[in-house]
């Protein structure tokens, strides 16, 4: 397999910088593959260890260390996906992938707000949009190593049939059903800085309790879904309709009045967070197509709140 991060060629340590220079590409590749940070720390920590449980000999072996993790990471994560369909039929309420913040306001869940280890951060591009990660989820296990490794990550479809388990003309079948799904979500891009003007006018309506704003700024058919995980109060359904939606926004600022909601970037994208004492307790993506919000993504499980609070 192609080595397309380029680690050094040192083989005196078994490449031992060469690997470690890795980490940050596997924490990229498993958060895309996965939706879930937590869950793609735990396949790249699991990928290291089966590297370590090598002999000296074995190590010394592997022409490519960046070509082996990466296959290990990705046969981990094929599995993770096969196995989250029917942990996910158990969720409650609806799943939405972890949201993530932009690096320079990255908290650890150390004391004190600690900044992250850069090779655990996520480089935010189009590929981590929530939109993006939503279709993700929709596709086969298959479906979505294919597509990511090849198309996001740029690896040939001969490498992509080793981690699959399936042939190169099989996979290029798969990335070719993905890339179709991905095609027939998108509508009219709006350029990032008139998202960020309409998420703006979108918070200041819904501080003020403009409903003929809130409506306005709203896609006539939007659906908002929100994902409490069943640890904290989250609508269990999609909430159909800008009307629908506008009155939810509205009920849960009358039942949280402490709520301060703050303008941030959700996974690379123009978006919102609401905290309550200082504490991130939601955050708010947003799917912005001719100039109208389409979709909105309220996260609400704490456990899937890390990187934004230090609770």
């Amino acid at each position: 397999m192609t080595n397309h991060s380029g680690p050094g060629d040192d083989r005196s340590d078994a490449g031992l910088s060469a690997i470690i220079s890795e980490r940050r590409q596997l924490i990229n590749l498993a958060y895309r593959l996965l939706g879930s940070l937590a869950e793609a720390e735990d396949v790249v920590q699991e990928t290291y260890a089966r590297w370590y449980a090598m002999s000296r000999q074995e190590q010394d072996a592997i022409e490519s260390p960046g070509a082996w993790l990466t296959k290990v990471a990705g046969r981990l994560c094929l599995n993770v996906l096969s196995s989250a369909r029917a942990r996910r039929e158990t969720y409650v309420g609806e799943w939405i992938p972890e949201p993530l913040p932009d690096p320079t306001e990255w908290i650890t869940g150390r004391p004190g707000g600690v900044t992250a280890d850069p090779a655990d951060r996520v480089t935010l591009d189009e590929s981590v949009s929530m939109a993006f990660l939503v279709v993700l989820e929709a596709m086969t296990p298959a479906e979505r190593v294919a597509f990511v490794l090849h198309d996001v990550f740029r690896y040939s479809f001969a490498e992509v049939a080793e981690i699959v388990g399936r042939t190169p003309a099989a996979c290029r079948q798969l990335a070719s059903s993905a890339r179709r799904r991905i095609r027939d979500s998108r509508a009219a891009a709006t350029p990032t800085s008139r998202q960020t003007g309409i998420v703006k006018e979108f918070k200041q309506a819904w501080e003020a309790k403009d409903i003929k704003t809130l409506i306005g700024l709203l896609d006539p058919g939007a659906t908002a879904i929100a994902d409490g995980g069943g640890v904290v109060g989250a609508a269990l359904r999609p909430i159909e309709g800008a009307e629908q939606i506008v009155r939810s926004l509205l009920r849960l600022g009358d039942r949280l009045r402490d709520l301060t909601l703050l303008e941030r970037t959700v996974n690379g994208q123009p978006g919102l967070i609401a905290q309550q004492d200082g504490v991130t307790v939601s955050v708010y993506a947003f799917d912005v197509a001719d100039d109208r919000i389409k979709h909105i993504w309220v996260v609400r499980n704490p456990h899937k709140l890390r990187p934004w609070t230090t609770a």
